[in-house]
């Protein structure tokens, strides 16, 4: 099954997809939010042109495990994405993905600083290498 995985923020969605057989995740971009009236038609149009047949939308919850604003910021876009789509979404586990993906540049190119817009598409590709891995137990949320 091949998957698109969204790193959801305020300012951007990281992307990443899944080759053809579901087993490895590749970072693909990261877009600048600007609503949902464009980008849910743009986070459709992706899922069609990679042949997604799931989407994977990292649902943020606290240390506790407890949702908040990030979490239902996440939710929400994961239900517009469920009715444009009609793919299932799933809701994954992604604590920490944007400080692993950090950790992963810097460590890959020695960058310091401030956070680029690759750390959105790393983490999002974090998150659908966790599923991929772990499957079902990372899973919080279905819309």
């Amino acid at each position: 099954m091949k998957y698109l995985a969204l790193d959801v923020g305020e300012k951007t969605i990281g992307l990443a997809v899944s080759d053809p057989l579901g087993l490895a995740p590749r970072p693909l971009a990261t877009l600048s939010r600007r609503g949902a009236r464009t980008d849910v038609p743009a986070l459709d149009q992706l899922a069609r042109e990679h042949g997604a047949e799931a989407l994977l939308v990292g649902y943020p919850v606290h240390v506790s495990g407890e949702a908040g604003t990030a979490a239902a910021r996440a939710a929400r876009l994961a239900r517009q994405l469920k009715a444009k789509t009609g793919l299932p979404v799933l809701g994954i586990d992604e604590r920490y993905s944007t400080l692993e993906a950090e950790e992963f540049l810097r460590e890959a190119g020695g960058r310091r600083g401030r956070r680029r817009p690759d750390d959105h598409a790393v983490a999002a590709a974090l998150i659908l290498r966790r599923f991929l891995e772990e499957g079902e137990a990372v899973v919080l949320a279905r819309w």
